[in-house]
């Protein structure tokens, strides 16, 4: 009878591991698939998380790209009226400059015209007689002839250089070639008309004899 007991103890003892190793293995079972969740559910937070910033990221990317209609307008009107600046400041000096040039053109017109005035007062006084050259006619229009040729230098009218000179083909007229035992060949020995100079333009070239 007490083997029997000892028989039915450890099949009651048997049964109860048994049942507690089935326990044990649940509740594994249970915390790996808890533990599962969790990571599903953290890999899910993250992926969500990431998604929105990269929808943040874009809307800022478009929103930064996007331009301002008024700012577009006012830097064209801007650009157009620099250019405009720009072309009217070339218009000023281009007329400016044309309209100097027409001036120095019509003021040599008209000194080209005076020039034989000039001429003709030097060769009047040059034929006046020594004993003349006192009496107050000659006097006068010494006077008249100086004041002409004042007024010419004030207008920035300058005489050409020429006797003793070495010929120059853009101030000097030659029309003859002399003898000349006091100057060398090429060089001006008679000034036949004199020249003038107008703001550096030659308006009228000197009309010389040259040695050879």
């Amino acid at each position: 009878m007490s083997q029997e007991k000892e028989i039915k103890k450890e099949q009651e003892e048997v049964e109860e591991a048994l049942k507690e190793n089935e326990a044990q293995s649940e509740d594994a079972v249970e915390n790996e698939n808890t533990a599962e969740a969790s990571k599903e559910t953290a890999d899910a937070d993250t992926t969500d998380k990431a998604s929105e910033e990269v929808k943040e990221e874009g809307k800022k990317s478009l929103f930064g790209k996007k331009k301002n209609p008024l700012q577009d307008k006012l830097d064209d009107m801007t650009d157009k009226y620099k250019r405009q600046l720009a072309e009217f400041e070339n218009f000023r000096n281009r007329t400016e400059k044309e309209k100097s040039q027409m001036f120095d053109a019509g003021a040599g017109n008209v000194l080209t015209k005076i020039l034989p005035v000039v001429d003709n007062f030097e060769r009047g006084l040059a034929a006046v007689p020594e004993d003349k050259k006192d009496d107050s006619l000659v006097q006068g229009f010494d006077m008249i002839y100086k004041q002409l040729l004042k007024t010419l230098e004030d207008m920035d009218v300058k005489p050409i250089e020429a006797l003793g000179k070495e010929f120059d083909p853009n101030l000097h007229n030659a029309v003859m070639q002399v003898e000349s035992d006091e100057y060398e060949e090429g060089i001006v020995a008679q000034e036949l008309q004199k020249g003038y100079i107008y703001h550096d333009t030659v308006i009228r070239h000197s009309m010389v004899a040259v040695a050879k």
